[in-house]
C-alpha cells in the first residue's frame, strides 16, 4: 500500500472529459480516486465544476475525503485560488498533480497559429502557473511532490505537431524545475502515458481502438487506472529518492519502431 494518510493533494484536471454518457474514466479522475483511496484529502480541480463534482461523488461513495473546485489553470489567479482553497480547508499542501491537457491531431502544415497557441497554453503554461502557485505551500510543509502528465508523443514520432511539442516541453519543464526545487525537498517528475483508452480519445472508434491495442507489445489496452497508479507512486513516500524523471507507462509501445 502507498499510504497517503494525512496528505493533502491537488489534482488539476480531475474530471473526465469526453462524450456525454461515457463510462470511461479519465487520467485525472483515476489519480484523484486512487489518492483518496490511499488516504489523501483531494482537491479535485476542473474548469467545469460538474466534472469535478462527479469525481468527488465517486470518492465520497468510497468514504474518501475530497472537494470539488472550479479553476482554469491557464490563469495565474485561478491557480493561486485553488492552492488557497486546499490550504484553507486542510491546513497545507503536499502533492500537486498537473494533469490538465487537450489534444491536437493536426500535422505540421495543418497546424494554425491559433491551434499552436491554444495547445501550448493549456498543455504547458498551465504546468508553470500551477507549479508556481503550489511551491510556497509545499515549502511550508517541508517539501512535497509535483507530477506533470506528458505523453509518449514527446518521445517518439507523432503526427500531432503542437501536441507533441507541448508534451516535450513538459519534460523539459520537469527537468528544469526538479533541480531548482530539490533543495526545498520538493520532488518533480513526469508521467508519459501511452495509448490509453480514455474519454478524450473515445471518438476514434472501435477499429482504431483495436489497432492501438495491437501495437502495444504487451497486447493489453492501457486505462486511466494505469496512469493513476503511476501518479500515486510518484507522489508517495516510496518514491522519496526520485526526482526529475519521466515514468513511461505504455505497455512497451516506445520500445517498438512501428
Amino acid at each position: 500500500m502507498l499510504d497517503m494518510t494525512g496528505k493533502v493533494a491537488i489534482v488539476a484536471g480531475a474530471g473526465s472529459v469526453g462524450p456525454a454518457g461515457s463510462k470511461l474514466c479519465g487520467n485525472g479522475k483515476a489519480a484523484a480516486i486512487l489518492m483518496a483511496r490511499e488516504g489523501a484529502r483531494v482537491l479535485c480541480v476542473d474548469a467545469q465544476k460538474s466534472h469535478a463534482d462527479d469525481t468527488v461523488a465517486s470518492i465520497h461513495a468510497e468514504k474518501g475525503e475530497a472537494l470539488a473546485f472550479a479553476a482554469d489553470v491557464t490563469h495565474k489567479a485561478d491557480c493561486e485560488a485553488m492552492v488557497a482553497e486546499a490550504v484553507g480547508r486542510w491546513g497545507g499542501l503536499d502533492i500537486l498533480h498537473n494533469n490538465v491537457g487537450i489534444e491536437s491531431r493536426q500535422t505540421l502544415m495543418d497546424t494554425t497559429e491559433q491551434e499552436w497557441d491554444r495547445v501550448m497554453v493549456v498543455d504547458l503554461k498551465s504546468m508553470l502557473l500551477a507549479t508556481q502557485a503550489a511551491v510556497p505551500a509545499l515549502e511550508r510543509r517541508g517539501g512535497g511532490a509535483i507530477t506533470c502528465v506528458s505523453s509518449v508523443a514527446a518521445l517518439r514520432g507523432a503526427g500531432r505537431t503542437a501536441y507533441a511539442a507541448a508534451k516535450a516541453g513538459v519534460l523539459g519543464f520537469v527537468v528544469s524545475v526538479a533541480i531548482q526545487l530539490a533543495p526545498k525537498a520538493i520532488r518533480v517528475n513526469a508521467i508519459a502515458p501511452g495509448t490509453v483508452w480514455t474519454p478524450m480519445v473515445e471518438d476514434l472508434g472501435p477499429e482504431m481502438r483495436e489497432r492501438r491495442r495491437k501495437a502495444i507489445p504487451l497486447g493489453v489496452e492501457g486505462t486511466a487506472w494505469d496512469i493513476g497508479w503511476a501518479a500515486v507512486y510518484l507522489a508517495s513516500a516510496e518514491a522519496r529518492w526520485i526526482t526529475g524523471q519521466t515514468l513511461v507507462v505504455d505497455g512497451g509501445l516506445t520500445l517498438t519502431t512501428r
